[in-house]
């Protein structure tokens, strides 16, 4: 199993359709720190269909209580300036996906955490600065997935 973190979401669609995501993979999703929108929001749960009593919802008030929940496993940061491709990397049941708010990505503190663990999905044009978060999430654990349960 790998774990799908979200450190301070905004966007209550995108959210939704990440915990349905991982309710397909049977994957527990952390929402860290402060969220954007309230749990209840009628986009979040509208995006999750009916699938919520399939999900593992896993709240953490900030990242240092996240990463005291689970102090064993290695963290990648999923980020634009990201030196490795998300495919350069052999993933390991217990790994975290953390991915950053939609506005900013992840903050720079984060990043200095975890170096050599900081990745990037590569985009052909320059005119785009990155991807919808509920996508990004979706190309990086199906990768991480299909190289744990050889897909």
């Amino acid at each position: 199993m790998i774990h799908i973190a979200l450190l301070e979401p905004e966007i209550p669609p995108n959210t939704g359709n990440i915990a349905r995501l991982c309710a397909a993979l049977q994957l527990p999703l952390h929402l860290i720190g402060p969220l954007g929108f309230s749990i209840e929001d009628r986009e979040l749960k509208r995006a999750g269909l009916d699938y919520w009593h399939a999900m593992d919802i896993r709240r953490h008030e900030s990242l240092e209580q996240f990463e005291a929940a689970i102090p064993s496993q290695r963290i990648f940061c999923i980020s634009t300036r990201g030196d490795l491709t998300y495919t350069q990397v052999p993933y390991q049941a217990g790994d975290v996906l953390l991915f950053g708010k939609e506005s900013r990505g992840l903050p720079d503190d984060v990043l200095k955490r975890h170096p050599g663990r900081i990745l990037r999905i590569p985009m052909l044009s320059d005119a785009v600065r990155s991807l919808n978060l509920s996508t990004a999430v979706g190309i990086v654990a199906y990768e991480a997935m299909r190289q744990l349960h050889n897909w």
